[in-house]
């Protein structure tokens, strides 16, 4: 007796993509309207995702969790061929760029909260010499009232 494999859709619903993903359906179609993934619509109009889908949803997903704005992953995703499927080279490109941006904010929040805890013991928060919003007085010099100072 031959064992049957289990026939898989070749086109998921947003129900079925959101429960595989874990995500909303509503965030699926925030997705769409951002460019990230792509639906097809049947015969009766409603949305159908191909398979594939669920693995952009894990990336974008990933890709958020640690702090990569939509309109970034939305670039990644847009240099790709129309219907390609990410694979193990793509991930490995945007992986490492993303690696980049996560050392480079760990870095910084690393320095603020040595910063800040150097501060904690004065309590003052001096506006004139706090090295978390006015490090060696740089707003100073650029005259009286209130000024953003942002690091490069």
């Amino acid at each position: 007796m031959e064992k049957k494999l289990p026939r898989f859709k070749p086109l998921l619903s947003p129900g079925e993509v959101a429960k595989r993903s874990g995500v909303a359906v509503s965030a699926l179609h925030f997705y769409e309207s951002k460019g990230l993934i792509k639906s097809r619509r049947n015969s009766g109009n409603q949305r159908r995702y191909t398979r594939d889908v669920l693995r952009n949803v894990a990336i974008i997903k990933i890709a958020q969790r640690i702090g990569i704005p939509l309109s970034t992953i939305g670039e990644e995703f847009g240099v790709l061929p129309d219907g390609h499927k990410i694979n193990k080279n793509d991930w490995k490109k945007m992986s490492s760029q993303w690696r980049e941006e996560l050392d480079r904010r760990i870095n910084m929040l690393t320095a603020l909260r040595d910063e800040l805890d150097g501060c904690i013991g004065c309590g003052c928060l001096s506006g004139a010499d706090c090295p978390l919003r006015n490090p060696g007085d740089k707003l100073g010099e650029e005259g009286t009232g209130a000024r953003l100072l942002e690091d490069d």
